[in-house]
């Protein structure tokens, strides 16, 4: 990985994210299928009932977009938004939530088992992370992090860019990126750095095969993936998984493929990659 891209990722980062946050829904608001393919995430979570009793965790919140998507799939749900920048937590908070919806600042990868007791009431039923784990300068601290934080049984949704595997999308993300990301960035914010490291960044995580062998390094079962529709198919997917749940997770196996669109793809072993 580029050195500078990932020395960013231990806290300037965070700094930039603190300087565009007054104008960071401006900038994804320009952004066509932004807020829409957010709440195709989260309806694939596949979560029952509009999340009545159900705890989910809203990890790198930003603004509060993932988190409305959220909300806006399952309204009955508690939902607790993390992010490590306290701009973007600010702007979060500046607008009208439920009771049911609160943020905490933290850094996603050091929260605990612990921590969910105090701030949730206990284990999660769901982690959703929006453009997080790219983010994190130790991407399986995050997942090992969100294992820990799940109940037996309990789902993970990450809506993330990935473009390694595919020299198409690698071009439109840079011709996207250069041709409009970076200068509308530079003029809403007065620098660019935030959005110089965000194409880099991109162009070096993880490709598709690997986030999700990633995920099953870190214990994670039934991990799967689908694309986003518009500009963004190819560049931005859902990857899904859940923590394993021994004997009694053929429930929530039924519930996952009822989310799978299509016929899945079977990878060797029984994996299935594809939603």
């Amino acid at each position: 990985m580029d050195t500078t891209t990932h020395a960013m990722k231990d806290g300037a980062v965070t700094d930039e994210f603190d300087h565009a946050a007054g104008a960071y829904d401006r900038l994804v608001g320009a952004n066509p299928g932004y807020h829409a393919h957010l709440r195709v995430s989260a309806r694939r979570l596949g979560l029952p009932w509009d999340g009545t009793g159900l705890r989910l965790l809203d990890l790198g919140c930003g603004t509060g977009a993932s988190t409305a998507a959220l909300l806006r799939a399952l309204p009955r749900a508690r939902i607790a938004a993390v992010d490590a920048s306290p701009g973007m937590l600010e702007a979060a908070r500046a607008k009208r939530w439920p009771e049911s919806v609160s943020f905490h600042r933290a850094r996603a990868e050091e929260l605990t088992p612990e921590w969910a007791r105090e701030h949730v009431g206990g284990p999660v039923d769901a982690v959703f992370g929006a453009y997080l784990i790219r983010n994190c300068p130790d991407p399986d601290a995050l997942l090992a992090s969100v294992r820990a934080l799940l109940k037996p049984g309990g789902r993970v949704v990450l809506h993330e860019y990935s473009v390694a595997d595919s020299v198409s999308a690698r071009a439109v993300w840079s011709a996207v990126c250069w041709g409009v990301v970076i200068p509308a960035g530079k003029a809403l914010t007065g620098r660019a750095d935030l959005f110089r490291y965000l194409w880099r960044s991109v162009l070096e995580f993880d490709g598709r095969g690997a986030l999700l062998d990633r995920m099953r390094r870190a214990g994670l079962e039934s991990v799967a993936s689908a694309p986003l529709p518009g500009w963004q198919y190819g560049v931005t997917h859902t990857f899904v998984g859940r923590r394993p749940n021994g004997a009694s997770s053929g429930a929530l196996e039924s519930a996952l493929n009822s989310v799978r669109k299509g016929a899945p793809n079977s990878a060797p072993g029984g994996r299935v990659d594809e939603l």
